[in-house]
């Protein structure tokens, strides 16, 4: 399918009847853009707090109709749904919608309908870890090479809103896109895309490990230039081997070795190209050097290659993935260094809220006291511990479910010290810190990634790198 069939004028959504799931930024933006097409709109949400109470009210003031305190009855007369990315397919909402035949899509969806017939194209992203910061880096190279972007996606601002301001607004997306939002956009074209990786994540929301593939594989469907993979993950190449693409689209690997022709990867220090050159079988073109990753860790310069791929896909030159990657700065709490107290360094790393992304993270160093726990989501950890134990000079448990981490050091690291912190109040985090120093000697590295999500004790993951911080600090404070 072309990339631009799926294109509807504005004046499609006149007076449809569309109801959307959840209150949420994307469902509020896409409920605003709708509305303003003419469409008649509800919006369905389960809550029914305060703060629910004040969007209801902004979004009447703007003529849309509001259902709170129940999200399973479909309103009467609707002829689409549009759901927000985190609504599980199972939702009684959507086996209503099913029985009624009326189709239910994602806000990336709508804003994949709404681009007029000259829209930029998008450099689409999606895996198990690393979206964020592959979407940035990239965006970051796009701007250096003198092009009108944005990252866009499930960060930022709402795909729609920035779809909305116009075919001339920019010249090219960088797009991050998770399982959820990939499931519900079925007539999304990408002028290339790249899964990451694939580890287990979100298998209560997709029901498999086979559905979640399934749907992060859906990014490479109808890819016109490149889809890239990650070499060192096979089930990555597999979804680009099964996806139906544009005739001439390439496969692209990316690798932290040698590259192959058609790969990009890593030679002496140095990001080459061998995919998008001439005479590929013997030519290499540089793009970058390792140290020009920030911070140059072996799961981040994959990212930076993906990137770079997608970049080079677009036709950007080397040097402007060179410049693009010096310029980027990561987001917080994202392998983030703190301070070093004492000669030992303390890194934040709560985004690391499951086993892979963890793993990337303990890979990273060599000496580690590693602060780790939370809610586990279902998640084991034999193969982390396994793969990290030597690296260990001790760990730190705190958290729900740290039992779960405990038990798995025990059968695969049982040499290394143990502190089981028995609590899950915020205090905790600084009671962790300091009984990380403790075990730390000059020359480590303590190392906050969780391999959990922080809801049993935080807001977010935001909060808790921040307690981390915190905590780093006053022990900075109360040192030497």
């Amino acid at each position: 399918m072309g990339s631009q069939e799926v294109t509807t004028s504005q004046d499609t959504w006149h007076g449809k009847n569309i109801t959307v799931a959840g209150l949420g930024v994307s469902g509020i933006s896409a409920a605003r853009a709708l509305a303003g097409f003419g469409a008649s709109v509800t919006v369905v949400d389960g809550g029914d707090s305060e703060g629910h109470r004040e969007k209801a009210a902004l979004l009447k003031e703007a003529g849309i109709s509001v259902q709170l305190g129940d999200s399973t009855t479909l309103p009467e007369g609707t002829e689409l749904v549009v759901t927000s990315p985190g609504w599980k397919p199972s939702s009684p909402l959507f086996a209503e919608a099913a029985a009624a035949g009326v189709d239910v899509v994602g806000d990336v969806e709508i804003a994949w309908r709404l681009r007029g017939p000259n829209a930029a194209p998008w450099l689409a992203i999606t895996g198990t870890n690393g979206k964020t910061t592959t979407t940035q880096m990239l965006a970051s190279i796009l701007d250096a090479a003198g092009l009108r972007t944005a990252a866009v996606g499930n960060i930022g601002t709402p795909i729609i809103d920035v779809v909305l301001e116009g075919d001339d607004a920019y010249d090219v997306f960088a797009v991050e896109l998770s399982s959820y939002q990939l499931h519900w956009a079925p007539s999304l074209r990408a002028h290339s895309g790249a899964v990451l990786n694939l580890a287990p994540d979100h298998l209560d929301w997709h029901g498999s490990m086979e559905a979640y593939a399934a749907d992060k594989g859906r990014i490479y469907e109808g890819n016109q230039v490149a889809c890239v993979y990650n070499v060192a993950d096979k089930a990555t190449e597999d979804l680009v081997v099964e996806a139906d693409v544009e005739e001439g689209c390439r496969a692209i690997g990316f690798t932290l070795g040698t590259p192959g022709p058609s790969e990009l990867g890593v030679v002496d220090g140095i990001l080459v190209d061998r995919a998008f050159v001439e005479n590929r079988q013997k030519n290499a073109q540089e793009l970058a050097e390792v140290a020009d990753v920030n911070p140059p860790a072996p799961h981040n310069i994959a990212n930076a290659l993906a990137a770079a791929a997608l970049a080079r896909a677009f036709g950007v030159e080397p040097q402007a993935v060179r410049e693009g990657l010096r310029n980027f700065r990561p987001d917080a709490h994202r392998i983030e260094h703190v301070a070093d107290v004492d000669g030992v360094a303390y890194v934040d790393d709560s985004k690391a809220t499951n086993t892979h992304a963890t793993q990337a993270s303990l890979a990273s160093y060599e000496s580690i006291v590693w602060i780790a726990g939370g809610l586990a989501k279902g998640a084991t950890f034999d193969e982390l511990v396994t793969g990290a134990a030597k690296r260990l000079r001790g760990v730190v448990l705190i958290g729900a479910d740290r039992a779960l981490i405990r038990e798995a050091l025990q059968r695969h690291a049982p040499e290394v010290p143990v502190v089981d912190l028995d609590r899950t109040d915020t205090g905790a985090m600084s009671a962790a810190v300091q009984e990380a120093a403790r075990l730390a000697r000059e020359g480590d590295t303590v190392l906050m990634a969780p391999a959990c999500a922080s809801m049993d004790m935080f807001t977010n993951y935001n909060k808790r790198g921040e307690a981390f911080a915190e905590a780093v600090r006053e022990l900075g404070a109360t040192s030497g």
